[in-house]
């Protein structure tokens, strides 16, 4: 089998003696492939909505858990926050999921349905 080599993270190619081949580089496929799959999902807009409710749960809880008058937050805040924002990201995208799920039977149910012709 031909054994890769790495130098400074990069793979390099070497041809397999017996089969005079070369070997596919796997694994830079891979990262890039992810970072695709990645950046596309970034680009969806409900992930915006998602992180801006997040964002604004977040704040609204270390706002109501500011511990003294000099406008630090405590640890309970910051933990409290992140609670919040799960929350809120969570009950979102079960809205979202139940809007879709009803989309679906909504649309089983009107194929149903005979034309009337």
């Amino acid at each position: 089998m031909a054994k890769h080599k790495t130098i400074a993270g990069k793979t390099k190619k070497k041809t397999n003696p017996k089969t005079k081949t070369k070997t596919k580089n796997i694994k830079s496929s891979k990262v890039q492939s992810s970072y695709d799959a990645l950046a596309r999902l970034a680009e969806h807009p409900i992930v915006a909505d998602l992180i801006a409710i997040g964002a604004t749960a977040a704040v609204t809880a270390i706002a109501a858990g500011m511990s003294s008058k000099s406008g630090k937050t405590s640890g309970k805040a910051v933990k409290d926050a992140g609670k919040a924002a799960a929350a809120a990201i969570g009950a979102r995208l079960m809205s979202e999921f139940q809007a879709v799920k009803n989309s679906a039977a909504d649309a089983k149910v009107k194929a149903a349905k005979p034309t009337k012709t």
